[in-house]
C-alpha cells in the first residue's frame, strides 16, 4: 500500500517545481523530501521526474499519479476531520445535495446557519442534476425536484418533506410581440423559436414537453444546451424564448422579461429527502427549518415582470 504522506510530497514537488520548492512549503529539509521521492519511485516502480535545468520536470506516471491520488488524500483529510469532530463529542460535517438553482438561491443561509451553530462545521454540497458528476456517497439531505404528473419519490433510508411547488414561466426578449402580454398560454409558444436549458431529461424538461405536447405541438430549437443561465443569454440575445421555474429567473439578463404561463400551467414540487439515521441531530433540523422558511419566503418573490 502506498503512503499517504509521500504522496502528499510528490504533489508539492509537482506544484513548486523543485525539491528545495516542496521542502520549503512543507517545512522539511531537501534531503527528507528527495528520500520520499526516492523511495516512492521503489515502492511504484515508476520514474517520477526528469531534470530540466535547475528544477524537475514530473514524467506523466507522476502526474498520473498525482491526479489518481488527488481523491484519496481529499477524502483521508474528511475522515481525519471527522475523527477529530467525533473525539469532541460531535459531528461537524454534513453533506447536502442540490439542484443548481436552489443551491444558489437556499444553501447561502442554510451554510451560514450551522457555521454559526458550530464554527467548525463543514458543509459539503454537489449537484444532483443529471448531468452532474456522483460522488457514490451518500448525503444527509438531498434536494430536488420532481413532476407533479410523476409518482413521488421515496428513497431507502431517507425522509421526504415536501417543501413547495412552484410554477414555470416563459422568458421573452424584451420587444417580442409576447412581451406585452399579461399572461402567455403554452400554445401561443408553438410559432417560436425555443432555446432549450435541459437536454438530460430532467424533470423539469419532461415536464415542458408534456405542456408542450398537451398544447398539440413539438418545440423548434434554436439552441439547445445543459445550462439555464446560458440559455437566458441566448434568449436575451433574441435566439428564442425559453421556460423555466421562478426559482431560476431572480437574476435575468438585460432585454428579457418573465411572463406568467398558463393552459396548461407548468408547475414542479421541490422536495428535501433527509437521511433517516441523522434526521434528529440539532444541525440538520436546523438545515431543513432554513430550507422550509427560505422556500416560503421564495414564494413571495417570484418574478413577474
Amino acid at each position: 500500500m502506498l503512503n499517504p504522506h509521500r504522496l502528499r510530497v510528490l504533489h508539492s514537488v509537482i506544484a513548486t517545481g523543485s525539491i528545495q520548492g516542496a521542502a520549503r512549503s512543507l517545512h522539511f529539509s531537501p534531503a527528507t523530501v528527495s528520500q520520499h521521492m526516492s523511495i516512492l519511485a521503489q515502492e511504484t516502480g515508476l520514474k517520477l521526474f526528469e531534470r530540466s535545468g535547475r528544477g524537475l520536470t514530473p514524467t506523466t506516471a507522476a502526474l498520473s499519479l498525482a491526479r489518481g491520488s488527488a481523491a484519496v488524500l481529499q477524502g483521508l483529510d474528511e475522515l481525519d476531520r471527522q475523527v477529530e469532530s467525533l473525539r469532541l463529542g460531535r459531528s461537524s460535517h454534513l453533506m447536502l445535495a442540490s439542484f443548481t438553482s436552489a443551491a444558489r438561491e437556499w444553501l447561502p443561509r442554510v451554510v451560514a446557519t450551522l457555521r454559526a451553530k458550530d464554527p467548525g462545521m463543514t458543509v459539503q454540497i454537489s449537484l444532483n442534476e443529471p448531468y452532474a458528476e456522483k460522488t457514490g456517497r451518500p448525503v444527509d439531505i438531498d434536494i430536488r425536484n420532481e413532476s407533479p404528473l410523476e409518482p413521488e419519490e421515496h428513497f431507502k433510508g431517507y425522509l421526504r418533506h415536501l417543501l413547495r411547488h412552484e410554477d414555470f414561466a416563459v422568458v421573452v426578449p424584451a420587444d417580442h410581440p409576447l412581451a406585452d402580454s399579461a399572461t402567455v398560454e403554452v400554445q401561443e409558444l408553438s410559432n417560436q423559436m425555443w432555446v432549450d436549458h435541459d437536454i438530460k431529461d430532467s424533470p423539469n424538461g419532461r415536464m415542458i414537453r408534456t405542456a408542450c405536447q398537451a398544447a398539440g405541438f413539438v418545440p423548434q430549437f434554436a439552441a439547445r444546451l445543459d445550462d439555464h443561465n446560458a440559455a437566458l443569454s441566448l434568449v436575451a440575445a433574441g435566439l428564442g424564448i425559453t421556460v423555466l421555474p421562478h426559482l431560476a429567473l431572480r437574476d435575468l439578463p438585460l432585454g428579457t422579461v418573465v411572463r406568467p404561463l398558463r393552459n396548461p400551467t407548468v408547475q414542479r414540487r421541490i422536495v428535501a429527502h433527509v437521511k433517516q439515521d441523522r434526521a434528529g441531530e440539532e444541525l440538520v433540523v436546523a438545515a431543513l427549518e432554513v430550507l422550509r422558511e427560505e422556500s416560503e419566503k421564495s414564494l413571495d418573490e417570484e418574478p413577474l415582470t
